[in-house]
């Protein structure tokens, strides 16, 4: 498979779908503007002494939110800036905490950092403004970088564990995922239990205060607006004689009354008024139609006398029925008073208190119910936890194995690998069938622990203390490869001088674990090895030039000629012909390394 920029050493089987395109950096150390154009598998870079290339994995970490300082800037500039173009699928991780931060939906998301010379930094994830944070956390999902300093993933001793699950395969999967479902359902079970105890304990004061209250509630059995048809009743009959002397006088002024000279009041006089105006009404029709409402009144005047009169006869005062509604009342404002500013609220508070009462009265048979159910989930809970430390065992044994082999490959034939699976044992734990009390997690009850013995006879100690930089460097290549970047499934993984103090057939051994590495993920090395450097799918050389008063580096991605012109100064320090001819030849033998 072809590649910008020269021919491809090794057969890329399949790329990710996700990448790191481009990297730009502008005003960073010797750095003044260069511009990384990356490609799929193994990305080169190599450069003389002092060129930049620390400067560019200083980038890369500040790029992804490693801390910055006015220290890092070029002299002379206002800030640095590196700017990186990743390409995302919509359904990788990465791509959901940029929406978080405000990134738009591009397929590729472009991630800025920059770093005043007052030493403020600045965050940009997909054209938003964003936390420093947010940069860590995304190259948490998007680089893994090997340097000689910064091997985060083997210095975090949960990673160890991440390690160990990624390699475990199918069976340590499903080994977890028992655990950690019934690790969630013990956690539910315990809450609700802690629950329903406390409910348990303090119940007996509110049981007394909910029966009281619903006792009162069933003896005065209140309607729903009982207390709103209450007060209407009884300022009607509390007013019942002025009600009476306000309908009758309004009846006798409508209708008239039985004395003498009365002329019917204004009913009568309306329909008076309609008889004077019906003699001439075919005469003109304005005055037709004058008559005819003259009628209607005469008609509404007499309606409204017949109701007022009805009414007369039902207004009655009562002082028995007053007493009545009153007391009523005041048995229903007692309600109010406690439970609610109205009958309906009232009777609301007691559609709830019962429901209250129910399951308080049911604590403590739902407590006995919970304990047993604990019991049978903490059950579950010790078999899964042994089920998957035992997986964990037997898949520690074979990635120890497969990583001492590879160190073998990588100039460290005299280390052993071992992975420690330790149960974290603790006294007030969970017991095991065996009577060991341990601490259970939320991953199991095991302490994984890589560790590297560096010399036959030599105590193994965790890795991330035993070995060197370079030695830490080669040994996460050797996990990457075994692993085949399952830990995380971060896609691209950059490596500061791996190859660092080894050289000869030794170094091509390091550059074909890389390449293989790169037919899995994208791979970036930094590296002074011409052994290394043959394997490269892409190669970029970092060069330095000088005005004789500032030096300045840039980044130029090589031809096929150029790379040979590179590797020829790699091995021999010039580019002769016969040191070309031995460049050839060196790009000759990794492809046929990487090819078998």
């Amino acid at each position: 498979m072809s590649r910008p920029g020269g021919t491809s050493v090794v057969g890329i089987a399949a790329y990710p779908e996700v990448m790191l395109r481009q990297i730009r950096i502008q005003g960073l150390g010797v750095i003044d503007d260069a511009v990384l154009e990356l490609s799929e598998g193994l990305n080169v870079l190599t450069g003389e002494t002092g060129a930049g290339k620390t400067m560019i994995i200083s980038g890369l970490g500040l790029l992804f939110g490693a801390r910055g300082d006015a220290g890092m800037i070029r002299h002379g500039a206002r800030q640095a800036l590196v700017e990186g173009i990743v390409e995302l699928p919509p359904d990788h991780p990465a791509r959901d905490r940029a929406a978080d931060a405000g990134a738009d939906d591009s397929p590729e998301l472009i991630l800025v950092r920059t770093v005043s010379e007052q030493g403020r930094s600045r965050a940009h994830v997909g054209g938003r403004q964003a936390p420093i944070g947010v940069l860590g956390e995304l190259g948490e999902l998007l680089v893994a970088v090997h340097g000689q300093a910064d091997q985060w993933r083997l210095r975090q001793p949960e990673q160890h564990r991440v390690v160990l699950d990624g390699y475990g395969g199918a069976a340590l999967a499903t080994a977890a995922a028992a655990y950690e479902s019934a690790y969630r359902a013990l956690a539910q079970v315990q809450a609700e239990l802690r629950r329903t105890t406390e409910l348990a304990r303090d119940r007996a004061v509110e049981i007394e205060v909910l029966r009281g209250g619903l006792t009162e509630l069933e003896r005065v059995d209140p309607r729903p607006g009982e207390d709103e048809d209450l007060r209407a009743e009884d300022e009607r009959l509390s007013h019942s004689d002025a009600l009476r002397a306000a309908a009758g006088a309004a009846h006798d002024a409508l209708l008239g009354t039985d004395e003498p000279g009365s002329v019917g009041g204004a009913a009568g006089l309306l329909t008076a008024a309609r008889g004077a105006l019906s003699g001439s009404a075919d005469h003109d029709a304005e005055l037709a139609d004058l008559g005819r409402r003259a009628a209607e009144l005469a008609y509404l005047a007499g309606d409204l006398g017949a109701d007022l009169a009805a009414y007369l006869d039902r207004i009655d005062s009562d002082p028995a029925r007053l007493a009545v509604v009153q007391e009523r009342r005041a048995e229903l404002t007692r309600l109010t008073r406690s439970y609610g500013d109205t009958i309906d609220a009232v009777l609301d508070w007691g559609q709830r208190a019962a429901a209250r009462l129910d399951e308080l009265e049911g604590a403590h048979d739902r407590v006995i119910a919970l304990r047993a159910q604990a019991v049978r989930v903490q059950g579950e809970l010790v078999a899964a936890a042994t089920v998957l430390s035992r997986a964990r065992e037997k898949a520690a044994g074979r990635l120890a194995k497969a990583v001492t082999a590879e160190l073998a490959h990588l100039a460290m034939g005299r280390a052993r690998i071992e992975v420690a699976v330790d149960r974290e044992q603790d006294p007030d734990g969970l017991p095991l069938p065996d009577g060991t009390r341990v601490r259970f997690g939320p991953h199991g009850i095991d302490a994984v622990e890589i560790r590297l013995a560096a010399n036959p006879g030599a105590p193994a100690r965790s890795v991330a203390k035993a070995a060197s930089g370079g030695e830490l460097s080669r040994v996460m290549l050797a996990l990457e490869v075994v692993t085949g970047g399952a830990a995380g499934d971060v896609p691209t993984f950059v490596f500061d001088e791996v190859d660092a103090g080894v050289g000869g057939r030794a170094a091509l051994d390091v550059g074909a674990r890389l390449a293989r590495l790169a037919t899995r993920a994208q791979v970036l090395v930094v590296t002074h090895v011409p052994q290394v450097a043959a394997y490269a799918d892409r190669h970029l050389l970092i060069d330095k030039s000088s005005d004789g008063h500032v030096t300045a580096s840039g980044v130029t991605v090589l031809d096929d000629h150029e790379r040979l012109v590179e590797l020829a100064r790699m091995m021999a320090g010039a580019h002769s012909e016969v040191a070309i001819e031995h460049a050839r030849e060196l790009r000759t033998q990794a492809r046929s390394r990487a090819g078998s």
